[in-house]
């Protein structure tokens, strides 16, 4: 992959073309994407984005990484060991900023036996510990970081991505399986200790088919609780899931009839857990 990196990846949906000089990139690449398809050379782009250090005085006195996408800057720089995860937070922001052929919820999901489970959340909620443990207990990984809902037909359209991974989750999901494969582990970013989950094979493999959401859970993580799933009313889940939403006040009442569609075809639930096997168990009950 050469110093100069210019590689262009299908993730999903979309096409990205991303440039780099930085060693670390280039490790978050071949570690995590080496199984996503490569474009051709003639095929569209979706987005250009560069990772590079900003000035070479910055360079060698206090090594920075500067994230631009078509040639804008829309974040200041980081410390330069935090360039694979910038990269990731940057490709976040590309792709919520910039589709609106979806609603796009801020919420993990996974799909079993034709049904998507999408779990929305804030930090803190456990939402990627679950999403992960999920995956490497053979459901298949849509997103971890953002449902996409097609405004067309409102079904669930893949972005499989390494699964953001926070402080002690990462240790919880190493401990939950040897199949865990987690990349390069950053201290001291906003986010506290931060690492990244390779997604499966067959979940790439299958980024192309769109999959129909049956249920919207809120969880939530809390020591030493017992699992518990409770019914949520149709109002209050879509008073819930709208504030979880990148860009439901720019769709106007396209936003609201998709939410109010998703909502109605979707069995709507809290969640609140502390043990992931028995979470599993749960979840995979309801879709035998």
């Amino acid at each position: 992959m050469g110093n100069h990196l210019g590689i262009k990846l299908k993730i999903g949906g979309f096409h990205i073309c991303l440039t780099s000089s930085i060693d670390n990139v280039t490790q978050h690449l071949i570690n995590l994407y080496g199984d996503f398809e490569l474009l051709h050379d003639d095929d569209f782009i979706d987005f250009h984005v560069e990772l590079n250090a900003p000035s070479l005085a910055r360079r060698l006195f206090r090594p920075q990484v500067s994230f631009s996408f078509d040639g804008h800057v829309p974040f200041k720089p980081l410390p330069y060991d935090q360039a694979a995860a910038m990269f990731e937070w940057g490709l976040n922001w590309c792709i919520a900023n910039h589709s609106n052929q979806y609603l796009i919820i801020h919420a993990a999901v996974v799909e079993r036996n034709g049904q998507a489970f999408i779990f929305p959340g804030t930090p803190g909620s456990g939402k990627s510990t679950l999403c992960a443990a999920l995956v490497l207990s053979g459901w298949r990984l849509l997103s971890d970081e953002m449902t996409l809902i097609s405004t067309v037909d409102g079904m669930v359209h893949p972005v499989p991505r390494p699964i953001s991974l926070k402080n002690q989750s990462i240790d919880v999901i190493h401990h939950f399986s040897d199949q865990a494969f987690i990349g390069q582990v950053v201290k001291d970013t906003a986010k506290g200790t931060v690492g990244h989950l390779r997604p499966p094979n067959a979940s790439i493999e299958q980024s192309a088919m769109p999959a129909k959401p049956t249920k919207l859970i809120f969880p939530k993580y809390k020591e030493a609780s017992e699992t518990q799933l409770l019914e949520l009313s149709k109002g209050k889940s879509m008073m819930r899931a709208a504030e979880d939403c990148f860009n439901y006040n720019v769709l106007g009442s396209q936003g609201f009839d998709v939410l109010g569609n998703l909502i109605d075809q979707c069995d709507c639930y809290t969640f609140e857990y502390s043990q992931l096997t028995e979470a599993i168990q749960l979840f995979t009950q309801l879709t035998d």
